[in-house]
């Protein structure tokens, strides 16, 4: 679709602005955000921005798609998450939004990219009435690349306007946004038009909005030009070999593969093309409760190392600060998704292409706050198609506004949120690959052991750190495995290194086994259940589906 009549209307909006501000340097970006007092300096010269309560995490009802003749084809729409408008009623948001825009004293403008690869790079123009989001861009979203032009997307450059504390008028959009429980209409919304390659963000100043609509808009995009995108991070060994580890917010992607001897392509979001595996991003978004500095010290020198505040630019985002601006990571009565984003080559150990070759091994990531799940198990070819469908894990709180402690959720792909399309072009796309590049696959539970969430304890992360180096080295090839005929895993007997096997199968940390089996047949119950609302009747292969727990 032709989109040229309102990006005319934006350019000729910022020509006559007199207070734009396009591309300037990080650190003008950094003097005029403490200029605004969009954030503060803390003691070790980080930023430190606070938003106002319904915007410390994701508002996944507020997040809408336009639904046109030209695109509703490849949605699923009978995603929950898929929650379409009408035309008419983006067209009614980017009035506004160009309105608010105008009127504005400044705007600030970045033009860079998604995509380490430049042949799948997508240009991305941000537009905003506050400084803070423009930094946000810097660290997380790539420079143009010199090749441009190489690019699948070059030329057609999606456009994203950016407005983090301005509401909208409630009466006006009355019967177009979603009612919220008080009988109101809805001031906010982050609203994606894939045909016209345009997004909005109006009256969310959590800087994950920004972050997650360019997430699905190129998980839209990608697969049409035969490119499988992830919800994952990645690594590489040594001698070369990579490995992906998909999980939703808050189960360990970026804890897990941030390690002082694998060098990181990225935390969070990647492409698996025919030239292997590459980074959307230039930055990372981590999440910082409870973040120890021992466990996780890569991490934590990235959002707190000392600099200068004009140079440093990691932005902490709702953290507990004290007035001499030293934070207390453990405290979240704000809210427990506090947050860090930061560059990339803050980490002392990545890969500065962000790109690498085809994965070796794929691990899945779940929190499952039931305490039923093994720490690690293999999966084989159908057995791993089956969990990317199903995407379990407990969604874990702080990650969405209204999560106060964890809840059972299956999320497809370890991230329906951001899935757009119909489940089976995600899903045949990653089996054709593992086959074709034979992928070990194993699923890891971050989750809870010895009793579910209340009475259990969660996964002690050096425990999962070992766990995984042993299926990311190949390690846990040759050991024996015992079949799980109710989950329908492989769990291995012995994993080197690990002096007590007897974690391994979950029932043994249990005190009561009879409530452990009760919980884990409830669990499994819940596994067919969903996979009968959600793929019954779509054509699933029958030997996948009869890996399905409860079958």
């Amino acid at each position: 679709m032709d989109n040229a009549k309102e990006l005319k209307t934006i350019e000729k909006m910022l020509t006559e602005h007199l207070g734009r501000h396009t591309d300037i340097p990080r650190e003008t970006m950094i003097r005029v955000i403490l200029d605004r007092r969009e954030a503060i300096p803390a003691s070790c010269g980080a930023l430190a921005t606070w938003t106002p309560v319904e915007s410390t995490g994701r508002s996944p009802k507020d997040t809408v798609l336009v639904r046109r003749k030209e695109s509703e084809g490849d949605i699923d729409w009978d995603s929950p998450n898929n929650l379409p408008i009408e035309p008419a009623t983006f067209d009614m948001l980017l009035e506004d939004a160009v309105t608010v825009l105008s009127e504005s004293t400044e705007v600030f403008e970045t033009n860079r990219v998604v995509g380490a690869d430049p042949s799948m790079a997508m240009p991305v123009r941000t537009i905003s009435t506050d400084c803070l989001p423009a930094l946000f861009t810097d660290n997380m979203f790539r420079p143009i690349p010199p090749d441009i032009e190489t690019s699948c997307f070059y030329g057609k450059p999606f456009t994203l306007l950016v407005l983090p504390y301005t509401k909208l008028e409630r009466d006006r959009y009355d019967g177009r946004l979603r009612k919220l429980p008080d009988g109101r209409t809805s001031d906010m919304a982050i609203a994606m038009d894939l045909d016209r390659r345009m997004g909005i963000v109006f009256g969310s100043a959590y800087c994950g909005s920004v972050k997650k609509l360019i997430f699905s808009v190129m998980n839209y995009y990608l697969p049409g030009e035969g490119i499988l995108p992830l919800h994952c991070s990645a690594n590489e060994g040594s001698n070369g070999d990579i490995a992906l580890l998909l999980g939703l917010s808050g189960t360990g992607k970026t804890t897990l593969s941030a390690v002082p001897d694998r060098a990181l392509l990225g935390d969070d979001e990647h492409a698996w093309s025919d030239h292997g595996i590459a980074n959307f991003e230039y930055g990372c978004y981590a999440k910082l409760i409870n973040l120890d500095p021992e466990k996780e010290p890569e991490i934590f020198d990235a959002c707190f190392h000392d600099d200068d505040v004009m140079y440093h630019g990691a932005i902490i985002e709702n953290a507990m600060m004290y007035p001499d601006g030293s934070f207390d990571l453990n405290d979240e009565r704000y809210t427990p998704n506090s947050r860090g984003s930061y560059p990339l080559r803050y980490l002392s150990n990545i890969k500065p292409s962000s790109r690498g070759n085809h994965p070796q091994t794929i691990l899945f990531l779940t929190a499952d706050a039931n305490g039923v799940l093994p720490p690690i198990a293999r999966l084989n070819t159908h057995q791993a198609m089956l969990w990317f469908l199903m995407g379990y894990t407990s969604k874990l709180a702080g990650t969405e506004t209204g999560i106060v402690e964890p809840k059972t959720t299956f999320s497809r792909f370890f991230g329906e949120p951001f899935m757009p399309r119909n489940p089976d072009v995600y899903a045949s796309m990653l089996g054709n690959r593992m086959r074709k590049h034979q992928t070990r696959v194993f699923l890891i539970n971050t989750g809870w052991s010895g009793g579910p969430y209340g009475i259990g304890k969660r996964m002690d992360i050096r425990l999962t750190r070992k766990l995984v180096d042993a299926a990311m080295s190949g390690r846990l090839d040759s050991v024996d495995y015992i079949d799980d005929h109710r989950f329908h895993l492989q769990i291995p007997m012995t994993v080197p290194g690990l002096e007590d096997a007897t974690l391994l199968q979950p029932i043994n940390t249990w005190t009561d086994k009879d409530a452990f089996e009760k919980r884990a047949d409830r669990l499994a119950s819940e596994f067919a259940n969903h996979f009968k609302r959600a793929y019954g009747g779509k054509g699933i292969d029958p030997t996948v589906e009869a890996q399905c727990p409860g079958k």
